[in-house]
């Protein structure tokens, strides 16, 4: 079974833009380097149509900003964004995206060895909460 893509080009990169930058802001936010391959790898390893958009080689993934701050600028309103967008066109697919990009942060943050780093669970909390704000 094959999956009709009927995303435009511009909600193909929100999605991306949103899952890719969730993850980079765990890493600016102080993540474990080895954590944030497994986040990486989680996003490649989606199913369905989240997984074929997020497994596409593109150059559209936009992450500006040179502090945590303009990074979350970006990526915070994207992950809403795209639960919105997938809510109205694949709303199927909604608890697909959260929930990849959800074990995509977990990962990201790291083993559950010891103590972790408080601005990386902040961080956590923050693209949880953008993902429920759609």
């Amino acid at each position: 079974m094959s999956i009709t893509i009927t995303l435009t080009d511009q909600d193909k990169s929100t999605l991306r833009t949103a899952a890719y930058g969730a993850v980079s802001l765990m890493a600016a936010a102080g993540a474990p380097h080895k954590g944030i391959t497994h986040g990486s790898v989680v996003l490649t390893s989606a199913t369905g149509l989240v997984g074929h958009v997020l497994a596409a080689k593109s150059k559209d993934i936009r992450l500006p900003g040179k502090s945590v701050a303009e990074l979350a600028d970006e990526v915070l309103p994207a992950l809403t964004a795209a639960m919105s967008l997938l809510g109205k066109q694949y709303p199927e697919e909604v608890d697909n995206f959260r929930g990849t990009v959800v074990v995509a942060v977990e990962a990201a943050a790291g083993p559950g060895k010891g103590e972790s780093n408080p601005a990386v669970a902040v961080m956590a909390r923050k693209v949880t909460a953008a993902l429920d704000a759609a």
